[in-house]
């Protein structure tokens, strides 16, 4: 390899993405009501599933921020960390006022999240064949979660129940549904999350990742899994590291299957990274390490 392929990989290797602040925020919020949720219910068998994805019958996955279970009852859960204020008009649009002045809006935020759960449902009845009366009881909610956030009247036809971070937390203490419904919990265990690929600097990409890059015999088990997937990597990035012939190693977890392997210059991983029109490659030479969701159940792979 000549001294400029070696400079280049290197300071590949050494470039820095930073996270943005914006959604790290939103990211830190979701994993803090997570945090206390699963500590609030667990003693009334509260089941807590974050980032839950499912199909959607024009297209593509949505994704629930939460849904918690517990006997036969299911609650499907948006969070919004928002500050400042907000008021929702009569289309039921939510008009956020950030602490800069400026408006935002978001349209139907109580009838997505709504939808979503009314999607939930169908696939949990049809996986099952059930009938309307043996459906689970649910609950629609959107939780308002920062604490400083100045509230409008509510009207009484929204689609979701409107609770701050509080009355979110009051409703899994008071409610003791007792263990889940052991067919709900199948279902829950049915749906995959996000992939997330850690880069070098903090940034984390949310998506699916579609393939590894890191040879055939990986490739395979990859295709084949049932399972989560996790992976660390060691970079060398002193710039002596640029004589190095192997700078690069990876570390594959793939259920009972454990990788060790060196990753060669150019090695990519390849994925669709939410937010983006078209998957892309990432270069292993970026990546602190990866933590990829199990696939769908077979029963929840359309769309």
């Amino acid at each position: 390899m000549s001294f400029f392929k070696r400079l280049s990989w290197l300071l590949q290797r050494r470039k820095k993405f930073p996270h943005d602040d914006i959604h790290r925020a939103g990211e830190l919020a979701e994993m803090r009501l997570v945090k206390l949720s699963r500590a609030a219910g667990k003693g009334n068998g509260w089941q807590v599933y974050e980032s839950v994805r499912i199909p959607d019958p024009d297209g593509g996955r949505r994704e629930i921020d939460m849904v918690i279970i517990g006997g036969n009852t299911i609650l499907v859960v948006e969070q919004k960390h928002w500050a400042g204020s907000f008021r929702i008009n009569k289309e039921h649009h939510f008009i956020q006022k950030r602490k800069n002045g400026q408006e935002h809006s978001h349209d139907g935020v109580a009838d997505r999240i709504a939808r979503k759960a009314r999607l939930l449902l169908e696939l949990h009845k049809n996986r099952l064949g059930l009938s309307d009366d043996d459906m689970p009881d649910s609950r629609v909610i959107v939780a308002m979660t920062h604490q400083k956030l100045e509230w409008p009247k509510i009207p009484k036809d929204l689609a979701a129940e409107m609770v701050n971070e509080k009355g979110f937390l009051d409703i899994l203490k008071a409610n003791n549904p007792g263990d889940a419904n052991q067919e709900l919990v199948e279902t829950m265990n049915g749906f995959n999350t996000w992939d997330e690929v850690h880069m070098h600097g903090g940034l984390m990409n949310k998506g699916d990742v579609l393939s590894l890059g890191l040879g055939e015999q990986i490739a395979e088990i990859f295709e084949q899994r049932d399972c989560e997937v996790t992976g660390n990597t060691i970079h060398k990035r002193g710039l002596f590291s640029v004589f190095d012939k192997q700078p690069s190693s990876a570390s594959i977890k793939i259920g009972s299957k454990n990788a060790e392997l060196t990753i060669g210059h150019g090695a990519n991983l390849h994925m669709h990274v939410v937010g983006e029109s078209k998957p892309r490659d990432i270069p292993w030479a970026c990546i602190d390490k990866i933590v990829l969701s199990k696939p769908a159940a077979k029963w929840n792979r359309n769309g």
